[in-house]
């Protein structure tokens, strides 16, 4: 076995691999044996098959297996030893391997073509961006508090309608004469009053009942997000739909808010013993400043990915690379697909990849098992509720078990794997560019996201 590199330029390298007959011929050997011993041959008694007539059959293919098989293991033992990065994977070359007879040949030559990876270092000092920090106002604090006591409120029926219920009923659109469209929207819908748009409208609903009918001004009245919701329409559709309609009310729904006392602040935090009214609000804001958190750095690590980008100025071997993309068997990936989408879509990515391999170097990114399960674990203990007299190493084992199960089908944890990710990003960018901190509205910060 003897390996040789030729370099081909600063980013682009050819090695070249002799096998002889020592290297694998023992393979070879053994394996024949193997065949004979197991073989069916007419004419013969199984395993009494002459080893002539077993290596006329079976040689050549065995052959090509074991060199084939010592090619690759010494190819990329090559590759870590010599401490070669390379992009992509070795390219066979086959001009200049030319045809391999594996039932005549001994000795065996191959050579591949190899994209190398360009040494550089990220340079932090260029990255200039700020980490927008969402403020959580009274205001949103109040709002959240309200959606929680309605979200564990109870539900009545009363027989007629008032402000915020939400309304059942059929709802038909009408021509301009008031009449029922032909070929219009006919379907049955809940409407959720709190969201009307113009508080004057409230009188329209305000005391009906089942069987009265409500004409009004689907477009006037409520939000396009509802409208969408109701009508079962595309979102551009919805922006357009400005006719009358004319509900006829079946029923309503009222949400009687819970009271804020020891039931809800169990019911919210399990976990935590909240005594009042003013604990329970510093405990939900930490919540909502942790979601916020969690958002603003989703914003922060794509905008310095984004700058690492845009500052990587290290040569690329790009000949190489778009051979490699075309020979990979994608037949979407032509040459001239490849050529048109090199510099919007290749080229970042390739970037990137080289970043990342960087990064690591600082600290792991890619998300381990047990950040996985961990992760799962805290979902699941917010909701769990121990059995009686479960001690809590039990409690612990149980999640472990049930965060392992759920983590092994990596497609049920996509987006936990994804936040972890942004995480781990976000925990290498913070530490490296030091970023000054504008504290920032939610309104601003959606603004700035876009």
């Amino acid at each position: 076995m003897n390996i040789t590199r030729e370099n081909l330029s600063d980013l682009e390298l050819r090695v070249k691999v002799d096998i002889e007959e020592k290297d694998y011929i023992e393979t070879v050997k053994k394996q024949l044996k193997d065949y004979q011993h197991k073989a069916t041959v007419p004419g013969f008694r199984k395993g009494m098959a002459p080893m002539g007539l077993i290596e006329r059959m079976y040689k050549a293919a065995i052959v090509g297996d074991a060199v084939q098989n010592e090619l690759n293991n010494s190819l990329f033992k090559y590759i870590d030893d010599e401490k070669i990065r390379i992009l992509g994977m070795p390219m066979s070359n086959d001009e200049k391997t030319g045809e391999v007879d594996f039932a005549k040949g001994k000795d065996f030559t191959f050579y591949f073509d190899m994209a190398v990876a360009p040494e550089f270092n990220i340079e932090w000092d260029k990255v200039n961006v700020v980490y927008n920090q969402i403020k959580t106002t009274p205001k949103e604090l109040d709002a959240e508090i309200n959606n929680i006591l309605n979200r564990y409120g109870k539900f009545e029926t009363p027989e007629q309608i008032g402000a915020g219920d939400i309304v059942y009923g059929k709802l038909v659109e009408l021509d301009k004469k008031g009449a029922k469209k032909e070929g219009g929207v006919d379907t049955f819908v809940s409407l959720n009053l709190l969201n009307l748009k113009d508080a004057e409208m409230m009188p329209l609903f305000e005391g009906k009942k089942a069987e009265d009918k409500i004409v009004f001004n689907m477009y006037k009245a409520f939000p396009v997000a509802d409208i969408e919701r109701a009508l079962h329409l595309e979102n551009a559709d919805a922006k357009k739909f400005k006719a009358d309609v004319e509900l006829t009310v079946s029923g309503v729904s009222r949400i009687i808010p819970h009271e804020m006392d020891d039931d809800l602040y169990k019911l919210v935090f399990p976990d935590k013993k909240i005594k009042d009214a003013e604990a329970f609000r510093k405990a939900l804001r930490a919540e909502i400043d942790k979601a916020n958190e969690e958002q603003s750095d989703y914003l922060f690590v794509n905008q310095v990915r984004k700058a690492l980008v845009d500052n990587f100025t290290a040569p690329l071997p790009e000949a190489m690379l778009k051979r490699w993309f075309a020979s990979r068997g994608d037949k979407e990936m032509t040459p001239e697909s490849i050529e048109a989408d090199w510099a919007e879509k290749y080229v970042p990515s390739l970037k990137w990849e080289l970043i990342e391999s960087k990064l690591e170097e600082i600290s792991p990114v890619e998300p381990t098992s047990n950040q996985i399960v961990d992760y799962i674990k805290d979902i699941l203990r917010r909701g769990d509720k121990p059995a009686a007299g479960e001690t809590k190493e039990k409690t612990e084992e149980r999640l472990e078990q049930q965060a392992r199960s759920i983590a092994a089908d990596r497609k049920n944890v996509q987006q936990i794997v994804d936040r972890i990710y942004a995480a781990n990003l976000a925990k290498i960018f913070k530490d490296q560019v030091k970023p000054s901190v504008e504290k920032v509205s939610g309104k601003e910060f959606a603004e700035r996201a876009k």
